[in-house]
């Protein structure tokens, strides 16, 4: 019998999507499916996950997961696996589920991937390099469990009409576990769909040549209606926009049914975060750049000329 686990991160709203993901995988490459939910709306989240494929939830809604870093989730899941010995752990690419996997790791000593694609078995994933160009089969060998990270959008989220045994989680954390703690939460406003959710995608890069420019795309999205704006890691590192609306390799995966990439060239960081979009629209002066070759629909020009022309026909056959 093939144990699988999922770190299933909660927030506000419930089991965060990558948690969703990642049961519906684990449920095709394992016999028993669980997943560990730590901090408050764990048992609440239970239901979802039981939809979604766990058998078994190991929840505790103790603020201090909230609270603190990693420290404490490790600690517990580390006694959690102690206790029913899983053969593979799977977590989502977020800086807290990285943080207590690199933890969990140190306490376990077993084999450690990050950045995976697919899971082909308890044993085995793959990863894509060169941008996407390539698929890497990885063996994961070494003491079980083995421990993966898992790319968001990997995989899409199917219910599966479960249920979930709640197992209510007790395990004491030392103090000298909790010193590091959160002081300050910062959740930035956002006026329309998340960007990993919205199925249309208009994203900014150098092209745009100013941060002022980025209204023209917030003009494109609220045009469209359901529409996200992001951005290149070049405009982020510039400050133009925030992290938040990073997408490619070191920011947000996303997989929209529309993607527009203005005045972006291209570069294999970012394409590997959108590659996945269903169709692909790019605006670019350069009718050399890179970005034409993944695109369905390319358009050479300037974009702070091609945009409001764009904007204005939308509107006008909208109304």
């Amino acid at each position: 019998m093939t144990a699988v686990w999922v770190y299933a991160e909660i927030t506000p709203e419930g089991p965060s999507s990558s948690a969703l993901e990642l049961l519906t995988k684990a449920r095709t490459i394992g016999d028993e499916v669980a997943a560990v939910a730590l901090g408050p709306g764990a048992t609440g989240a239970a239901p979802a996950l039981g939809e979604h494929g766990a058998a078994r939830v190991y929840a505790s809604d103790e603020e201090v997961y909230a609270d603190t870093l990693g420290r404490p989730a490790a600690h517990t899941l580390h006694a959690l696996i102690r206790e029913h010995s899983p053969d593979l752990v799977l977590f989502s690419t977020s800086y807290d589920a990285r943080d207590v996997a690199g933890r969990l790791q140190a306490k376990l000593g077993s084999t450690l991937m990050s950045n995976a694609t697919d899971m082909t078995g308890a044993g085995s994933a793959q990863m894509q390099i060169f941008g996407g160009n390539r698929v890497v089969d990885v063996a994961l060998e070494g003491l079980a469990p083995r421990l993966v990270l898992v790319r968001p959008k990997s995989f899409a989220p199917e219910p599966s009409g479960g249920t979930a045994e709640v197992v209510p989680v007790d395990t004491p954390v030392p103090d000298e576990l909790t010193t590091v703690r959160r002081i300050e939460r910062h959740e930035e406003t956002a006026a329309g769909p998340r960007l990993e959710d919205a199925k249309v995608v208009i994203a900014g890069g150098r092209g745009l040549q100013d941060p002022s420019n980025f209204k023209l795309l917030d003009d494109l999205a609220a045009a469209i209606g359901g529409a996200a704006v992001g951005a290149s890691r070049a405009v982020v590192d510039a400050g133009w926009v925030p992290y938040s609306y990073q997408v490619g390799q070191t920011g947000k995966t996303v997989k929209p049914e529309v993607y527009i990439a203005v005045g972006i060239s291209g570069a294999t960081q970012h394409v590997v975060g959108m590659k996945g979009a269903k169709r692909i629209i790019a605006i670019n002066k350069d009718g050399d750049a890179p970005i034409f070759r993944l695109a369905d629909l390319g358009v050479v020009g300037d974009a702070l000329a091609v945009l409001p022309k764009v904007i204005e026909e939308i509107r006008a056959r909208r109304s």
